[in-house]
Order: structure tokens, then sequence, then C-alpha cells
């Protein structure tokens, strides 16, 4: 909280100026999101030559979308811990399969392990491992 108050001006004036520009903004975008959802209603419960395509509703969305994963992006570059805190819970573990489970093993290599530019052998930039259950139906 308290880099947050360094950012804001200490003239009571212009924090007001602020405030009304922030509910502006907000109230702008309210009227827009309920101008979608009206026009859902009438394309859901309206008669058919008022129906707008499925398409045409998803634009308006997308707007709407693009806006919320740009916040949240900026955000999480602003705090790394919670950048940080993401990953982790992106990559956890959801539990290993049982031993006892057959595994097919398949490497993906390149072939010609030669650098195409100065004919020097390459090395190794990293690996991905993967379990996945396949279910084979009864026979």
């Amino acid at each position: 909280m308290t880099g947050l108050t360094h950012a804001l001006p200490t003239d009571v004036d212009a924090l007001q100026a602020m405030i009304l520009a922030e509910r502006a903004a907000h109230a702008t975008e309210a009227e827009r999101l309920r101008q979608i959802i009206k026009e859902m209603q009438r394309h859901r419960f309206g008669r058919r030559a008022e129906t707008l395509p499925i398409d045409q509703l998803e634009l308006g969305l997308e707007d709407v979308q693009q806006t919320e994963a740009a916040d949240a992006a900026s955000a999480e570059a602003e705090e790394p811990k919670r950048r940080t805190e993401a990953v982790i819970h992106r990559r956890a573990n959801r539990g290993k399969l049982p031993d006892h489970l057959p595994r097919i093993e398949t490497i993906l290599d390149i072939e010609n392990k030669a650098c195409p530019c100065c004919a020097g052998a390459l090395h190794v930039i990293g690996e991905d491992r993967a379990e996945r259950l396949d279910v084979i139906p009864a026979r």
C-alpha cells in the first residue's frame, strides 16, 4: 500500500479529478457491457429478424477479453512474486501415474547433430518429459 501512496498526488483537486476520470472510464465500460448483454438477450429471446450471429456477439466480447488479459499481464509484470506463484501453480504436478501401468517411451531427436554454421557438435539445451494416460477400450 505504501508504494501506491507515493504515486498519488497530494493535491485534493488533482485527486478528485483522478477519481472522476476513473469513474467515467468505468461507467463507459459498464455501459458497453450492458449493450452487449442486451444484444445477447435479443439474440436469445428476440424475434428472428432481430437476432445476431454468434460470431458477431463474440467480436464484441473479444475487446473485453483482451483488456482483461492485458490487465492481468501488467499486474503479473509489476509483481514478480505473483508471476512466480502463477507459474508454479500452472506447473503443479497433479500426481504421478502408478508404476504398474505400462509405459511407451518416445524420443524425438534430430538426425544430424552438427552445427550448420560451423560444423561443430551441437549440445543439448533442454528436454521435456510428459506422461499421458491412454485408455484402450475393452476387447
